[in-house]
């Protein structure tokens, strides 16, 4: 069976051996994309209390670490389908990873403004990849759409829990401080750029199949309820996971849990979402409505954060890895949505683009005023309680995209 005829509709090569290599290439290019997704990310919230100390910053102003990139992915989302269009989508992820290289370096040398400056350059970059790369998936693995979104996620998520996990052992363990702890993932952003640039070889195919999509019917994205309906499912987990991700070791050592321990708990929450960003797209993709996965989502979400606020710190394990596993469900859901409520890959990637832009200004919002209210009610009670409510209605809008219909042909 010809591989290239299974998995690709679009790259034609000239040979049957390049034939039956790009499917392989193109998978092992996004998988190593996908790795640098989290990782400059999650790796930093271990490390809050660390470089709040070492540079003298609040709460608030500690969390705009995190909340720095997600106010890039907001702004410069919707910019990014139409970059793929014109210059190619396969170099314009080159370029972004380039430049994701250059940021985790720039934030890891010493200064404030080399940190906001270098979390800014990420964060642009990332942005272009989380935007093209579901695209990506569809125009190249149309019938596979929920196995490589299941592939793409548990790259992305793997690399975070882990960069969550060996954080506080990087910076303390081995000596690095804070500052060699987020460099060290340059090294992983560098080797993917040698594992993408095979793709410039079909640059030109896919650029032009690009533009043959964008002759067909525009549709009105920000007219669309369906689609704003996605754009909140897709803000609302992602400031669930942001604020957990730079809070939840804070959390947990104000609770007597030590500053290493709380860290590989926050790479167990990761570690646990892992099966399910894999498995929940691969079922999803397989369902004509997926609101029996948003009900259970919302059930898991529910009862890890109430963990947290008043179940008993001996279970304080279950609480983690429920959240974990309702993040799984909401992550695999999202990246879902912008492939089966679209009809081909340029509405994809214009649904991708609003809901990143859109989603992650939402979500930008959490880190931060999660960390002021704690500074302001000096307690994690009412910052948990703001969890609780983002988890309701992620519930009633997951249930409207949930249902099985398309953009442009929904009511």
């Amino acid at each position: 069976m010809n591989l290239h005829n299974q998995f690709s509709q679009d790259t034609k090569s000239p040979s049957i051996i390049s034939k039956q290599s790009a499917p392989l290439l193109i998978i092992l290019g996004i998988v190593f994309i996908a790795a640098n997704l989290r990782a400059p990310l999650t790796s930093v919230g271990p490390l809050v209390g660390l470089i709040r100390e070492n540079m003298h910053l609040s709460n608030t102003v500690a969390g705009m670490i995190t909340t720095l990139p997600l106010l890039a992915f907001a702004f410069f989302s919707p910019f990014v389908p139409k970059l793929g269009r014109k210059f190619g989508v396969e170099l314009i992820i080159l370029i972004s990873v380039i430049f994701l290289t250059i940021g985790i370096i720039l934030r890891s040398l010493s200064g404030t403004a080399n940190i906001y400056i270098g979390t800014a350059i990420l964060g642009f970059a990332i942005s272009i990849c989380n935007v093209l790369l579901p695209s990506l998936i569809k125009r190249e693995f149309p019938k596979r759409i929920g196995m490589m979104t299941g592939v793409y996620s548990i790259s992305m998520n793997l690399c975070g829990a882990i960069a969550s996990g060996i954080s506080v052992p990087i910076a303390l363990g081995l000596g690095f401080g804070w500052q060699g702890s987020l460099g060290v993932w340059g090294i992983l952003s560098f080797v993917s750029i040698l594992f993408w640039l095979p793709q410039m070889k079909h640059r030109h195919v896919q650029t032009s199949t690009a533009h043959t999509q964008i002759a067909q019917k525009k549709v009105n994205l920000w007219g669309s309820a369906l689609a704003w309906q996605v754009t909140l499912f897709m803000g609302l987990q992602s400031l669930l996971f942001y604020v957990l991700i730079a809070w939840l070791p804070e959390i947990l050592k104000e609770q007597g849990i030590s500053a290493d321990q709380s860290g590989w708990l926050l790479s167990t929450m990761q570690l646990a979402l892992l099966p399910f960003t894999f498995i929940i797209p691969v079922i999803a993709g397989r369902m004509s409505s997926q609101r029996s996965l948003v009900i259970l989502m919302t059930i898991l979400l529910l009862s890890g954060t109430l963990g947290l606020l008043y179940g008993s710190m001996n279970l304080i394990v279950l609480w983690i890895i429920l959240l974990g596993i309702g993040g799984g469900f909401a992550f695999g859901l999202a990246m879902m949505f912008f492939g089966l409520r679209t009809k081909n890959p340029h509405e994809a990637a214009e649904l991708s683009g609003m809901a990143q832009s859109v989603g992650y200004f939402l979500a930008a919002i959490g880190p931060t005023l999660f960390g002021f209210l704690h500074d302001t009610t000096n307690s994690w009670t009412t910052p948990l309680l703001l969890l609780v409510g983002a988890s309701i209605l992620l519930f009633f809008f997951g249930l409207g995209a949930a249902k099985d219909r398309y953009i442009g042909s929904a009511q």
